[in-house]
């Protein structure tokens, strides 16, 4: 693909399914780069008229640890051998002092370096809460609409209150293990609701069967509406590449379900919502934070009580929206902030723009 500069020089290598094309327009979005935007909205006004299936999106979220990117790499081996394209993004946390990320998900997923048919995208959080990074939303928008029949999301190692992949995924695996109190932490509200299948994952370890069985003991406190989908239990050692075919048969049987259930279109549009929010959000927060001593001052001194502060601030930023509507230079670049290179140490510099890989192959897309 020759160097392109602009979005509508983009779209058509875009849509034929060029790497590097779609490694630019990644970038682009996690920027926060206008042209990234327009690539996005110029892909989706495409789709309409393409007859191709949508991607099944699969997002794969559980404690540190729990083998989540061996998980998502077996899926990947799985859906190889029965000639899938796959789109992978990999979320990794930020450092809150450097910025920086290490991206160690691609390093487990190193052996799809050289086939086609896999894309790995890693990204880091950069502060975002939630288990995503701020573009992920963008991200999975862009890939759900292009040529691939698999995407998994691979969300940081989460605790109890970061689920946004069950606003993103079609079907949401949670993935557990023996020995690491799991089995209680699953009782608890966001986690346990969130799952469409769990995976007990490290299966070989002992205590597998008692966490299935405190796992089912909680599920059966719940009372299912009739025909609602009710959350396999599935063990799986993943580095052994065992379980994993149950585990496919058992995504299949839950798209089989979605399809059933709910109504052509929906699961986009429930992610562009979600999208929409956290785009308001971030800029929201951005405009915020220019003013944030201001506040504090005010509601520091007396001069102003704390919820009186922020309605006068927001009446203020509606009068400024309102008079200026968005550009490009007052969009929020996802992720704002600090970032570190993955895997330099080079105390937190800026990664090279359009990393991105097809079957783990690193590309710069400014090249």
């Amino acid at each position: 693909m020759a160097r392109a500069s602009s979005a509508p020089d983009l779209l058509a290598p875009l849509l034929g399914g060029d790497e590097r094309a779609l490694a630019r327009t990644i970038s682009w979005l996690e920027r926060g780069d206008p042209r990234g935007a327009e690539l996005l909205a110029a892909v989706r006004a495409a789709a309409p008229g393409s007859e191709r299936p949508r991607p099944h999106i699969v997002g794969v979220t559980g404690s540190p640890g729990s083998g989540k990117s061996t998980l998502v790499d077996a899926l990947i081996s799985a859906a190889r051998g029965e000639g899938r394209r796959v789109a992978v993004v990999a979320v990794d946390p930020s450092s809150p002092y450097s910025g920086g990320a290490i991206l160690g998900d691609r390093i487990r997923m190193m052996r799809w370096h050289d086939d086609p048919g896999v894309f790995i995208r890693s990204m880091a959080t950069r502060g975002h809460l939630g288990g995503l990074a701020a573009a992920t939303l963008q991200v999975v928008g862009l890939l759900e609409q292009l040529d691939f029949d698999l995407v998994l999301i691979e969300t940081v190692g989460v605790g109890q209150s970061e689920v946004d992949i069950v606003r993103v995924a079609d079907t949401t695996l949670l993935v557990l293990t023996p020995g690491a109190g799991d089995g209680v932490q699953a009782f608890k509200a966001g986690i346990m609701e969130i799952a469409d299948a769990f995976v007990v994952n490290k299966a070989d370890l002992p205590g597998a069967e008692r966490l299935r069985r405190e796992i089912r003991a909680a599920l059966e406190l719940a009372h299912p509406a009739p025909g609602a989908w009710v959350p396999p239990i599935l063990l799986t050692t993943a580095s052994k590449r065992e379980g994993i075919e149950t585990l496919v048969d058992a995504i299949d049987e839950h798209r089989t379900h979605l399809r059933q259930d709910e109504a052509d279109g929906a699961a986009v549009r429930r992610r562009v919502r979600f999208e929409i929010g956290a785009a308001l959000d971030a800029r929201v927060r951005r405009a915020l934070r220019e003013a944030e001593d201001e506040l504090v001052e005010a509601v520091a001194t007396g001069r102003s009580a704390a919820d009186a502060a922020v309605t006068a601030w927001l009446a203020r930023f509606a009068g400024r929206a309102g008079a200026h509507p968005d550009t490009a230079a007052d969009q929020e670049a996802p992720g704002a902030g600090p970032a570190g290179a993955p895997g330099r140490g080079d105390g937190g510099a800026e990664p090279e723009p359009g990393a991105g890989s097809i079957g783990g192959t690193t590309v710069d897309s400014e090249r």
